[in-house]
């Protein structure tokens, strides 16, 4: 019988969309992988996130991971990282998000142990840090790229940016457990509502409620509803958006299941959970014309990209007739073939080379 390989997650940004694939993935790694999970807490993670996870994973929390530069905590998390691995000695580790992809490129040679490296949207590209503070990202990046260390983006354009510091790069689009997304939709049925707009997340800088507050003001006509909650909700005024404030799974799959076309303004995104969800309920995306979204969501073909309010207007207006029913059907066919858990793993099962030692 082959013994399976050690597999060391190392996340600290594990709340929203990187919390979902993080889960997704590891539960779908654990029938191949030993798998070992060391985290941080975020405001967005679940409360009861354990219960997420297979039981047969590891989960191990990294006491001083923290997502903003700040000397103290992150040396004593570059030490807490080295203690972790001296003690689990896993077969492969892989960092995700910025600041573990910082710290433990420097904390392993990745001579030892094979290393990899998930930005999951790379902290330079974040337009709500000031210019200052993303020049100091970058330049960590560059150097940071030089040490042994394979990079798995989660998109292609976000692949393409790391292209620009490394040829020790390749990628594995983002995809969401559809199986479990069947699970959680048994029962959930459409009922008769008015045209409505939505959006699913947090409401912050990076999603752009300004963007999505002048698209409804210039559709007084039609219902627009942000799922989600968060410290920029005084931005969306208009008054004909509803904010649910924070929901379960169950309840924001109901309330997007009765709405009409889902709108994703972001000002970037690494390869968005939400939309791949919205277009796996076949509902047509209309997005923001950035990296991620413009990754998925081809300009007529499987939705909208747009690019000022204006177009977004048009989009909207065409997500009523017959051709925008065709490109949601597309996007769900794209889901089921490219975007999912199961084709997600078995890429990165081919990347970590194999489940087993003999």
């Amino acid at each position: 019988m082959r013994e399976k390989l050690k597999l060391l997650y190392i996340v600290e940004a594990m709340g929203g969309g990187v919390f979902t694939y993080i889960v997704d993935l590891a539960n779908e790694l654990v029938e191949d992988f030993d798998m070992y999970v060391a985290y941080a807490i975020r405001p967005q993670t679940p409360q009861d996130y354990i219960s997420y996870f297979d039981a047969r994973i590891h989960l191990i929390k990294v006491e001083n991971f923290v997502r903003s530069i700040n000397a103290g905590k992150d040396l004593k998390a570059f030490f807490e990282i080295k203690k972790i691995v001296k003690e689990i000695k896993p077969d492969i580790i892989h960092l995700h998000s910025s600041k573990a992809g910082a710290l433990g490129r420097w904390a392993f040679n990745g001579h030892k142990i094979p290393m990899f490296y998930t930005p999951h949207g790379y902290s330079f590209l974040m337009r709500d840090y000031s210019s200052a503070k993303r020049i100091v990202f970058k330049f960590i990046e560059i150097i940071s790229a030089k040490r042994f260390c394979t990079t798995i983006s989660c998109s292609e354009g976000e692949h393409q940016e790391t292209l620009k510091f490394t040829n020790h790069a390749t990628y594995v689009d983002n995809g969401i457990n559809i199986f479990e997304m069947d699970r959680q939709l048994e029962g959930v049925k459409a009922a008769f509502h008015p045209f409505t707009v939505f959006t699913l997340g947090r409401i912050c800088y990076q999603k752009n409620p300004t963007l999505f507050n002048q698209i409804a003001e210039a559709m007084p006509e039609v219902n627009f509803l942000w799922i989600g909650d968060g410290e920029m909700r005084g931005e969306l005024t208009s008054s004909n958006i509803e904010i649910t404030g924070w929901a379960d799974r169950k309840s924001a799959l109901m309330k997007s299941m009765n709405a009409d076309v889902f709108m994703l303004t972001s000002l970037w995104e690494g390869l968005p959970i939400s939309l791949l969800e919205a277009m796996y309920i076949k509902k047509p995306c209309v997005v923001n014309n950035v990296i991620g979204n413009r990754d998925v969501i081809h300009n007529g073909e499987n939705g909208f990209v747009c690019n000022e309010v204006k177009e977004f207007v048009e989009a909207i207006r065409e997500s009523r007739g017959d051709t925008a029913q065709m490109y949601a059907e597309k996007a769900y066919q794209d889901v089921l073939e490219k975007y999912n858990t199961n084709v997600m793993a078995k890429k990165y099962t081919q990347i970590y080379g194999g489940g087993g030692t003999a």
